[in-house]
């Protein structure tokens, strides 16, 4: 599959300069997924810049209905 990087990057709100992975989501999905946590553009931009990424946050947001 070809790499959409460009486009990709119109929807991605991770704040981390330096990432190398910024827009080329498979390996942003793997690389978060092996650390427990879910890539930035599953949450809203106020909580992706405290970058706690974790399951745990996800699922609060989905509990307080901010999902």
């Amino acid at each position: 599959m070809e790499c959409i990087q460009d486009k990709n990057l119109e929807n991605c709100n991770c704040s981390y300069e330096p990432c190398s992975r910024k827009g080329r989501c498979c390996l942003c999905i793997q690389y978060h997924l092996r650390a427990r946590e879910l890539p930035a553009c599953v949450f809203p931009d106020n909580v992706e810049r405290t970058y706690n990424r974790s399951f745990e946050k996800f699922s609060e947001l989905v509990k307080e209905g901010k999902i």
